[in-house]
């Protein structure tokens, strides 16, 4: 299974905001930093503010910071809420499979994926972010003298 580019985006932000500190880094320089298109990142960042998992202020002093549910948040609920609830295969899309009515696949390739699901949702922001990779995320800014 490949995770959506939103997913991915979204993870890797709610982690680079965990071993933010003090800091509170803006969109365009999570956007610079992660080497993703900014209006990218906004939609993110605009979901995750939606869900109440980062606060985003505007303005001078303003920027992103990890709520408290940022950071318990189960790394399962966020995936499937950003993948959606849809089937790892489409079997009744514009041309529907001819295997539709007798096929097993389907059922297995669903319960792949809960199981999938079912193994990230122990796993927290907070978890993810232990060593090594807090220190790995703390080197990835591109700006001097940034957290």
């Amino acid at each position: 299974m490949r995770l959506l580019r939103s997913t991915d985006l979204a993870l890797r932000l709610l982690m680079r905001l965990a071993v933010a500190g003090e800091s509170s880094p803006t969109t365009r320089e999570v956007a610079a930093d992660m080497d993703v298109p900014y209006t990218h990142a906004a939609k993110v960042v605009a979901e995750l503010q939606h869900l109440g998992l980062v606060d985003a202020r505007r303005g001078r002093g303003g920027g992103l910071t990890l709520t408290e549910k940022g950071r318990t948040a189960s790394v399962g609920g966020l995936v499937r809420t950003f993948e959606g609830d849809g089937d790892v295969v489409d079997c009744e899309g514009a041309t529907p499979c001819p295997l539709h009515s007798g096929c097993r696949l389907r059922g297995a390739l669903r319960r792949a994926q809960e199981a999938f699901f079912a193994s990230l949702d122990p796993v927290t922001v907070a978890d993810m972010v232990g060593e090594p990779t807090g220190a790995l995320l703390l080197g990835i800014s591109k700006r001097p003298g940034a957290v």
